[in-house]
């Protein structure tokens, strides 16, 4: 039983990391500008179909999809920008409307391009067993917990450290004062959105090279992206690793030790456990006091 919930521990903690991937771009847009892109696990699915496509039509590894991958979900995501930029008037409510429609017609594109199917990928390199002591997991999740965490620590240096960084966190702090100290408020939100798309490349790819795929999950990407921003707190970029990393060991102690059936339930008790408890989140109120 001991080796066992370890097992578990372990696949939650990689589990988590995975999730904290998927959660990073919509986190950072959401503490950016206040916008929830409902869209956002959309264009994690379209990173992930692209690595599919790069997978079956060259017969590669799916990582060397990552760069096609990146060039056009960043193009989506700015394309997401401009038409959000265009909102003029209750824009966290009205950008809601228009990014869940944006996602709507990406799992229709997606249903037209690659049909139904349940995809996954054919890489035996990905898929083979990576083992540590007792504990077993695929190559492909170890792979990109490590990149989660690199990603992660990339961008709170990026935005605590670098000048567009800076940017953003002005911006999203008081619009109009950064006005005053010369930044362009659209221009630094563009940029949000252009890293959001890139860690959501990275995100579909890893998706893809670990799980199965079809066009309908995107929503769920969104909605599990979405509770972790909040676990973690507005703002929070460390946060969302260890809030990511907590949703998926409860989830994975809740399928080992209770039934898969109960797994979504349990992510989502712990969502309103904490809100109860904290409701700014994990690391919401120290931030804020800071």
């Amino acid at each position: 039983m001991t080796e066992l919930i370890m097992q578990s521990l372990y696949s939650g903690l990689l589990q988590g990391g995975s999730y904290a991937l998927i959660a990073l771009g919509l986190a950072l847009v959401f503490g950016a500008m206040k916008v929830i892109n409902l869209a956002h696990g959309e264009l994690v699915l379209l990173a992930a179909y692209i690595g599919y496509t790069v997978e079956s039509k060259l017969g590669v590894n799916p990582l060397l999809a990552i760069p096609v991958a990146v060039v056009l979900v960043t193009l989506a995501s700015a394309g997401i920008y401009l038409l959000v930029g265009r909102i003029k008037t209750n824009r966290e409510i009205n950008s809601l409307t228009l990014t869940y429609g944006v996602g709507v017609i990406i799992t229709n594109l997606a249903l037209l391009i690659w049909s139904a199917d349940v995809r996954a990928t054919s890489s035996s390199w990905m898929q083979e067993a990576f083992v540590v002591g007792p504990l077993y997991s695929m190559r492909s999740e170890v792979l990109f917990f490590g990149v989660s965490v690199v990603l992660i620590a990339g961008l709170w240096w990026w935005l605590s450290r670098s000048w567009y960084g800076r940017a953003v966190r002005a911006v999203s702090s008081n619009r109009d004062a950064a006005k005053l100290m010369g930044i362009n408020p659209g221009f630094t939100e563009l940029v949000s959105f252009i890293v959001a798309g890139i860690m959501a490349a990275f995100a579909g790819v890893a998706l893809f090279s670990y799980g199965v795929i079809t066009p309908s999950f995107g929503g769920v990407l969104t909605v599990k992206a979405f509770i972790i921003t909040v676990l973690a707190g507005i703002g929070s970029i460390p946060g969302v690793l260890i809030g990511a990393i907590l949703l998926g060991i409860v989830e994975a102690l809740t399928v080992t030790l209770a039934s898969s059936a109960l797994q979504e339930l349990a992510g989502m008790g712990l969502f309103l456990l904490v809100l109860f408890v904290m409701p700014n989140g994990l690391f919401g109120a120290a931030r804020r006091r800071g």
